[in-house]
């Protein structure tokens, strides 16, 4: 059951970062075991989205399932990457977790949301990854103090690396993963 609060204590942050409320830390557990809880609800739902993505050809094997969920753990990196670069070009006094916690739920949601839009119309992919942005753009703006330009900035940089990494892989692995005939 507490996968289920911590998801509803997100949502309920997640509408006070976007509302731009004080006091909407309070539904976060920013601490080292608030990351891990998301975390293990991000590894959890990403899963869930091999399973669901893979129930017309069959489960993966397990080194496929490892390899989908590492390419779904690239958004983390994304993210803690966007977050350590933006701190690094326009130092901040925000905790690095008060952005990471936050971070990895908008993650977790983009995830349910795109396995169940890339079952029905993939082509709405690219309107997820501008909500995406936008809750980025939010996130800079409440839990990292920045100006609308640096949170901007964040927003996009964090995009490019969630979508680039993902690719470049894709195109660097691609034949030697292809199957030969």
């Amino acid at each position: 059951m507490k996968i289920w609060a911590a998801l509803s204590e997100a949502l309920k942050g997640w509408i006070g970062i976007i509302r731009g409320e004080a006091g909407w830390e309070r539904h976060f557990s920013l601490s080292l075991p608030g990351l891990v809880t998301a975390l293990v609800i991000f590894v959890f739902f990403a899963l869930l989205s091999v399973a669901i993505a893979s129930a017309n050809v069959g489960m993966p094997s397990l080194e496929g399932a490892l390899a989908a969920l590492f390419v779904q753990s690239l958004s983390i990196l994304a993210l803690l990457a966007g977050v350590l670069l933006t701190r690094r070009a326009v130092p901040s006094e925000a905790p690095l977790l008060r952005l990471l916690v936050p971070g990895l739920y908008a993650l977790i949601a983009y995830l349910i949301a795109g396995t169940l839009v890339s079952l029905v119309a993939g082509v709405l992919l690219m309107a997820l990854w501008a909500c995406l942005a936008f809750l980025f753009f939010c996130l800079g703006r409440r839990a990292g103090n920045w100006t609308r330009g640096v949170s901007a900035g964040f927003a996009v940089l964090t995009m490019v690396l969630l979508v680039g990494m993902p690719v470049t892989l894709y195109m660097l692995l691609g034949p030697v993963a292809a199957p030969t005939s």
